[in-house]
């Protein structure tokens, strides 16, 4: 099953991490996964958007089709913006409500859901860093399009011992979020 989804940001908010994570989950699991990377020459609070495309088979491009991206997550007002377009129709974009507002236009046109991410990050988890993990969780838990555990473990193995624990518990509760919308 091929899955395209989009995070976008500003940098600093970890989505280009996140988006690596879910790829390489990917492909640790058996599968093809590929992130596409764009950031501004801004190092801290510029636009950032990852393409991620999961496949059970081959990935001939690597760059999600305009228009026909799954799943977009969104923690920024301006990246949204920019790159809500690609999404296709009826799609699901997640936004994090704190700091991204989407139109009653948009609000016809895709499947947008509210999850206080950052404030999950730092109210429930206690590190606000956590909050790529709160939204990798959203997305997994969203889009259905992977194995949870698969990039739980992907995810625990990449993040340094100390902050295992608070890493563990932010992808829980981002999962928690995502699930109690969908049902």
């Amino acid at each position: 099953m091929k899955a395209q989804l989009r995070f976008v940001g500003v940098g600093g908010q970890g989505v280009i991490l996140a988006g690596e994570i879910l790829a390489a989950a990917k492909i640790e699991a058996g599968g093809y996964g590929i992130k596409a990377s764009t950031y501004t020459s801004q190092v801290r609070g510029g636009p950032t958007k990852v393409d991620i495309i999961l496949d059970d088979k081959d990935i001939l491009y690597p760059y999600a089709n305009e228009g026909e991206i799954d799943f977009m997550l969104a923690t920024a007002q301006i990246s949204y913006e920019q790159f809500k377009d690609g999404v296709k129709e009826g799609g699901i974009i997640v936004i994090e409500p704190n700091l991204v507002r989407a139109s009653e236009e948009d609000r016809k046109r895709w499947r947008i859901y509210e999850i206080p991410i950052i404030t999950i990050a730092k109210e429930e988890v206690g590190n606000v860093i956590t909050q790529s993990v709160v939204a990798l969780g959203v997305a997994v838990g969203m889009s259905g399009c992977i194995d949870e555990a698969a990039v739980r473990d992907e995810m625990l193995s990449t993040v340094p011992e100390k902050v295992k624990a608070a890493n563990e518990k932010a992808y829980v509760l981002g999962l928690k979020y995502a699930k109690e919308l969908m049902k």
